[in-house]
């Protein structure tokens, strides 16, 4: 089954609308017949994980004992399959290289961090290219703001896309695979 990283923040609580649309995202992916791959934690890594293991789905979990250090919690509980690194830069360099695709819910620097990670190794060869997919306003409106074809020229522009709901995702990775 292809392996799609969903990158998002910790931060969404479950009675919130980013956590919802992330547990969606992954019972969406679980259906598809894609293995769910997150950071492992909560916020929306706990959500994608419980929306594809309710879903029937398989979940990997990639957590690091630096990040245990600075914030102690184990993998969240919907975790089948938790891949532990040392450093923050290896669970880095894992998620983003060792996925089929990716999917960027709402999150704050460390998304941002993979986002730009996993768009920059398929723009200069380091990964080939593959689905990398932001989902919803937050990550438009900045794209938007960012993507200039003064900076960026528009074949690497075209690495990335946005879809405004989860179900759109999944539409343009089925489309991409």
């Amino acid at each position: 089954m292809p392996i799609i990283s969903v990158f998002g923040s910790s931060m969404p609580k479950p009675d919130s609308a980013d956590y919802e649309l992330s547990r969606q995202m992954g019972a969406l992916l679980a259906e598809a017949g894609y293995t769910v791959q997150t950071g492992g934690y909560s916020g929306v890594m706990e959500a994608a994980s419980k929306g594809a293991s309710e879903a029937g789905g398989r979940v990997i979990g990639v957590t690091c004992r630096q990040i245990e250090a600075f914030r102690p919690m184990p993998a969240n509980e919907w975790v089948a399959e938790e891949i532990k690194f040392n450093t923050l830069q290896e669970r880095l360099s894992h998620l983003v290289t060792q996925s089929d695709g990716a999917v960027v819910m709402p999150g704050g620097i460390g998304t941002l961090s993979e986002l730009a990670l996993m768009w920059s190794f398929m723009q200069v060869g380091e990964i080939s290219p593959r689905p990398l997919i932001a989902v919803g306003g937050l990550w438009a409106r900045a794209l938007n703001a960012f993507i200039s074809t003064e900076y960026v020229a528009p074949k690497y522009i075209n690495l990335i896309q946005v879809a405004k709901t989860p179900k759109d995702a999944v539409e343009l990775l089925r489309r991409d695979q």
